[in-house]
């Protein structure tokens, strides 16, 4: 997928760890209800497409599945000066899906990097407002887009609109079309098994 024009992009923020999962196929869900200074005080969907903007505030090695808190370790020796924002994924939106209760996000720890604590603190948070799991398809940048980090991408929220045009690199999914059949499959048949 290439895309050539230049236009003002929206990035969703998002765990480092969590886009690095992404990026290497390990899951293809993100759980969201929104930032502490979200303007609207929960989530929306900004965008059917993003890029996907690693943050490296509020990361929790006690949050992660034993075998991703090392790569969270790795990821924060290895993360950009203050100053800098490296941005190598871009999403598209297959599904917003709501849930609001524990069986439903039960039935889907096989599918994400998080344990059974993070995603039933997710699903408490708020706790009139479902939490929404975006069923992503996930680009791999074939070139890094490194920008200056601005006041405005700092702080908890989800959704950062970029101050200046960026023209999308030339990209290339992390899944096949067979794999990611296969992968939206399983969490369809794990939500399937609520019912």
């Amino acid at each position: 997928m290439t895309i050539e024009n230049k236009k003002p992009a929206i990035a969703l923020k998002e765990w480092a760890v969590t886009v690095q999962s992404l990026i290497e196929g390990h899951q293809i869900i993100v759980m969201r209800k929104g930032g502490i200074i979200e303007e609207t005080r929960e989530f929306q969907l900004m965008a059917p497409k993003f890029f996907l903007m690693p943050a490296y505030e509020h990361q929790k090695r006690h949050l992660l599945k034993e075998a991703y808190a090392e790569q969270l370790d790795k990821l924060l020796a290895d993360s950009p000066a203050n100053d800098k924002m490296r941005i190598d994924a871009y999403a598209e939106v297959v599904e917003d899906i709501e849930v609001t209760d524990q069986a439903t996000v039960n039935a889907l720890r096989d599918c994400h990097i998080w344990t059974d604590a993070f995603a039933e603190e997710r699903l408490k948070w708020k706790r009139t407002k479902p939490l929404h799991v975006l069923l992503l398809r996930v680009y791999k940048l074939k070139e890094t887009v490194e920008l200056a980090m601005k006041p405005a991408y700092t702080g908890c929220k989800s959704w950062v609109r970029l101050e200046e045009e960026v023209i999308l690199p030339a990209m290339e999914p992390v899944l096949s079309d067979a794999e990611f059949d296969l992968e939206t499959g399983r969490i369809k048949d794990a939500l399937a098994s609520v019912d």
